[in-house]
């Protein structure tokens, strides 16, 4: 049943792509076409793909023998050597700021501000789907697109459309289960009493009806795509009532199976974390921008008021705090956080940033960061700002909340010891990024 929704995504992805192709024309007809300039955030990314092994010496000796050649793009060596130099100019400028300038005052915090990192340039979370299309959009949004999709597809595939609406937009997974038990059982009735005119009608003011199922979207039309069919009928009593009535002579018991496994095996349609990849030079890294509110499981106003309580704990208590407490606050202060910044310098003052869930794992940022090197089979090292080297073999399976990496970090990188040395010797040594990730150096 898996297969048969990956292939119905599939189906509607093509249809779709068809559609927005426009009119078709002959190869001896004469047009004039303007090209799109319309384009989603995914298109700009690089794909993610499977990272080589650090431990593979034929990808490494070939990743060095790439590098050791000179680019033959001279536009794209001149737009890094810009970049280089505007790097270079904006370092020394800070080097020069703060051997003159004095520390600056502390300012003692009122109770109204939020302890939140100001300098993550980052304007909100955004996420794929795609299942569905390549757009990258806020988590609201996709929601009112996914609900819009299944809707649409209602009549080309009712049962198995429908399963995905109770799954995908229904937000208690415990009254689902419950209804889904439910919507099976009316079913299997009828697999094993097929003659049997009690299990072909569903009274629809039943408690267990109006109490399980109807409350739950989709699940009428998943009813209807089994072959029920609404209409008025007496009720024990005389009294007319809505029932839901099998019709076996338009559908047929046979097809009941199938739905029943469809229910039993749909999930939600998943989105994924879209990183919000950004190129920084040093400037704009440094640029004070506030976490937008997605970025906290709570909202500011409750997390104002945690903050306050937290200042008057602290100012009460005198005593020494020991080591494991001090962790045990630094975990809630990070639980409080849904995502993160995680920003990566390279030796040339470029900023590399994504978006990561706090439970994500060490080894997506490790990937992050090779899918968008320019010579990703080399094997590389990221520093967090304590000294700790994190290495795939140790640290792979850590979230970042047990890395203390949450709400934001930068991450210095550098090229492993066993390449280290021949990588400088290469004419492109300073070459870090793809040029596709290059050009996305935000504009000054």
């Amino acid at each position: 049943m898996a297969d048969k929704i990956k292939k119905f995504f599939m189906k509607k992805k093509v249809d779709a792509k068809f559609k927005m192709a426009g009119k078709g024309h002959k190869l001896a007809d004469t047009t004039s076409t303007t090209p799109s300039h319309s384009s989603s955030a995914s298109d700009r990314m690089p794909m993610k793909r499977s990272g080589l092994s650090e431990e593979s010496k034929v990808a490494a000796e070939a990743a060095l023998a790439r590098l050791q050649s000179k680019r033959e793009n001279p536009a794209f060596n001149t737009s890094l050597a810009a970049v280089q130099a505007q790097v270079r100019k904006e370092l020394e400028a800070e080097q020069a700021a703060s051997s003159k300038e004095s520390p600056p005052p502390v300012v003692q915090k009122t109770t109204e501000e939020v302890d939140v990192p100001r300098n993550m340039a980052v304007s909100g979370v955004y996420f794929k789907c795609p299942l569905i299309s390549n757009d990258i959009l806020p988590r609201d949004e996709w929601k009112k697109n996914i609900k819009t999709f299944l809707y649409e597809q209602l009549e080309s595939e009712r049962s198995l459309t429908a399963c995905l609406i109770i799954y995908s937009c229904n937000s208690n997974r415990e009254k689902v289960d419950s209804c889904v038990d439910t919507l099976c059982k009316y079913l299997e009735n009828l697999i094993l009493h097929p003659d049997e005119e009690k299990f072909k009608k569903i009274r629809m003011s039943n408690r267990v009806f109006t109490d399980r199922v109807l409350p739950i979207e989709g699940s009428l039309d998943l009813l209807q795509g089994a072959g029920f069919i609404q209409q008025k009928l007496p009720n024990p009593d005389g009294v007319e009532e809505e029932y839901l009535v099998f019709d076996d002579a338009n559908y047929s018991v046979d097809a009941l199976p199938a739905i029943i496994d469809a229910l039993r095996s749909a999930e939600p349609i998943q989105l994924e974390l879209d990183r919000n990849l950004q190129v920084l030079l040093p400037s704009q890294a440094a640029a004070k921008v506030q976490l937008p509110a997605s970025f906290y499981t709570m909202s500011p106003e409750e997390l104002k008021r945690e903050q306050q309580l937290r200042s008057e704990a602290i100012e009460k208590s005198q005593m020494l705090r020991t080591k494991a407490m001090r962790e045990k606050d630094e975990l809630r202060e990070m639980k409080k956080y849904k995502f993160a910044i995680i920003r990566v310098r390279f030796p040339d003052g470029i900023l590399l940033q994504g978006t990561f869930s706090v439970y994500e794992r060490y080894n997506e940022i490790h990937d992050f960061v090779e899918q968008n090197l320019e010579n990703s089979g080399l094997p590389f090292v990221l520093n967090t700002p304590t000294g700790h080297k994190l290495i795939p073999e140790e640290d792979g399976n850590k979230t970042l909340i047990d890395l203390r990496l949450v709400p934001a970090t930068i991450l210095t990188f550098a090229w492993h010891s066993s390449v280290a040395e021949e990588i400088s010797r290469s004419p492109n040594k300073d070459v870090y990024l793809k040029p596709e990730v290059m050009i996305l150096v935000k504009e000054l």
